[in-house]
């Protein structure tokens, strides 16, 4: 089995735990005693590795951005062992794929995916719980719900049966060596902090803040981060196209 293999690969498996350990490390220190999510971004990541850092590595939360990948993986995965999230863009008609399958789908950026989530969770008895996507960079190329636009969504998605709304997931826009990512970090910190003062009904407390990936997580949990996504700072170099 390719498992058995990847546990007499000592070399890939000897990479595969420092890295984790390091990225422990940094995020603990970066956290100062704060609790912090490790999310294992695992597209293109094969189910036999990520089950090895499930089993033998403490891995406890893994995203995927693909839904075809997820169901790909779905059977293999040791899913008794780990909470699983849909991380990528979701359309509308693959929402009927995963809402049976995943524990939280972290991307929601629209109206119409969020009334697509709630009926089809109300369909099998299900409550699923959300993120909604801010698009903090107010990039047009990039999904999300704009910050000033926050107060009127959570107000239209709120009431909808079988979603749950958990708190907010940031993806910063890509920066050069002259900008400081903390800057779009403190702005979507303090959007999550106005959003805990209005007292909504119908959400998770704790709140969650979902920002900070391999090339910012450090900055991202100095600003406040509940949890980062983490991909090659974890499973090392992909080819993600």
């Amino acid at each position: 089995m390719l498992e058995k293999s990847l546990n007499n690969n000592n070399q890939d498996v000897e990479a595969l735990t420092a890295r984790w350990q390091e990225v422990n490390r940094r995020v603990a220190v970066a956290a100062d005693g704060r609790p912090v999510r490790i999310l294992a971004a695992t597209k293109t990541v094969s189910a036999e590795r990520i089950n090895y850092a499930i089993d033998h590595l403490g891995l406890s939360l893994i995203g995927e951005n693909r839904v075809q990948e997820l169901l790909e993986k779905y059977d293999e995965l040791h899913k008794e062992h780990v909470e699983i999230h849909f991380i990528g863009r979701l359309q509308t008609n693959k929402v009927k794929y995963i809402v049976d399958k995943v524990d939280m789908i972290e991307s929601v950026d629209s109206l119409r995916l969020a009334e697509e989530i709630s009926r089809r969770a109300v369909k099998i008895g299900k409550v699923m719980d959300i993120l909604v996507e801010v698009n903090v960079g107010r990039e047009a190329s990039k999904g999300g719900i704009l910050p000033e636009d926050m107060g009127a969504f959570l107000d239209a998605i709120l009431p909808l049966p079988g979603i749950r709304f958990s708190g907010i997931m940031v993806i910063p826009p890509k920066i050069d060596g002259n900008e400081d990512p903390e800057k779009y970090f403190s702005e979507s910190f303090q959007i999550f902090l106005d959003i805990q003062t209005k007292k909504y009904h119908n959400i998770r407390e704790p709140l969650l803040l979902s920002m900070g990936m391999s090339d910012s997580y450090e900055a991202a949990i100095r600003c406040g981060s509940d949890q980062v996504r983490l991909g090659s700072a974890i499973f090392g170099h992909r080819n993600l196209q």
